[in-house]
């Protein structure tokens, strides 16, 4: 399945103790009424408390025979408003949603103006000081690459290696909106929170464009920045290899540069 979510109510995508609202406990209530028996969802990546996704990948395995019709909207009658499958489909045994998958993809929006929003209170992180798009882009190129990401992982990560191959780093000017997406083979707990607040600083001119490349030579975490909240990450889309063939929503591709309304936006790097 494809599923969407708006992370604001949830303690993260997890199941945990009894009375935490988690997406996993959430998804897997409403798709064992379709299955008629208990259902595990596995999912791409497990997000944290307060972040969205807008095409996380589940699988689970059942003994039910459904069309993919039915998977989707017999599990979106009982879903709560912040949580939608958006697709579903039959694939092969040996899939896994997470072990299967060769890229993650991330976005992160800043609100840049004056006064909060209403609005996007819960979407977006806000600042009302003005930051430098082409330095923060510039700052990012340094960490495209495979590295030990040491500097900007939690740190309670579990990760048995610190190194990651970030393909690509895009900072785009959208109006007052300012979208970092990143891509890689995987990521690390709070990589890219962590990778926003450093880049936050050198845009407000706070730190050197040369700050990137000095951390990911220092692998270590005390020498970073502020972690970014988490209302401004998105779980945007995850690679699989050809023979499982997933379907693919063209909203998704990443980087772009026209938004959904047709109006121009900026790709600085």
């Amino acid at each position: 399945m494809g599923v969407e979510y708006d992370g604001t109510d949830f303690l993260g995508w997890q199941a945990q103790r009894h009375g935490v609202r988690s997406v996993q406990e959430t998804l897997e209530a409403s798709i064992a009424r379709v299955a008629d028996h208990p259902v595990r969802v596995q999912c791409a990546g497990r997000t944290d408390a307060g972040v969205h996704a807008l095409e996380q990948v589940v699988h689970f395995d059942t003994s039910a025979c459904r069309t993919a019709r039915s998977w989707v909207l017999g599990t979106n009658v009982t879903l709560p408003p912040d949580v939608s499958v958006r697709w579903a489909c039959e694939t092969a045994p040996a899939f896994h949603a997470r072990f299967s998958a060769l890229s993650r993809h991330y976005r992160y929006r800043i609100l840049v103006r004056a006064t909060r929003s209403a609005l996007d209170r819960h979407r977006a992180l806000w600042t009302h000081r003005p930051l430098d798009a082409a330095r923060m882009a510039e700052a990012g190129r340094a960490l495209v690459g495979l590295h030990d990401f040491s500097s900007f992982r939690a740190v309670a990560c579990q990760a048995k290696s610190p190194r990651r191959h970030l393909y690509y780093l895009a900072v785009e000017e959208l109006g007052d909106v300012i979208e970092i997406r990143v891509g890689a083979n995987g990521f690390l707990h709070h990589m890219v929170r962590n990778i926003v607040g450093v880049l936050m600083a050198i845009g407000r001119g706070e730190a050197p464009v040369e700050w990137t490349r000095e951390l990911l030579a220092a692998r270590d975490r005390r020498r970073a920045g502020v972690t970014a909240p988490p209302q401004g990450l998105y779980f945007a889309r995850v690679d699989y290899p050809v023979e499982y063939p997933l379907p693919r929503d063209g909203a998704m591709e990443l980087p772009g540069t026209t938004a959904p309304d047709g109006s121009e936006s900026r790709v600085v790097s």
